[in-house]
């Protein structure tokens, strides 16, 4: 988060990083993809993991 997300920002107001942090938050979990979850998002290996759990 540190490098992906503040060393590139720069905040006028705490609302301002408000808005941004939730932006942030929601790409990380709903549209990155990640090598370690099998090229997945958050989200998809989540739903893929309780469909195998049921």
């Amino acid at each position: 988060m540190k490098t992906e997300f503040i060393n590139q920002m720069s905040f006028q107001s705490l609302h301002h990083l408000e808005l941004e942090l939730y932006d942030y938050v929601n790409w990380f979990n709903k549209h990155r993809i990640h090598g370690t979850l099998g090229y997945l998002t958050p989200i998809q290996y989540r739903l893929t993991a309780l469909k195998k759990a049921v």
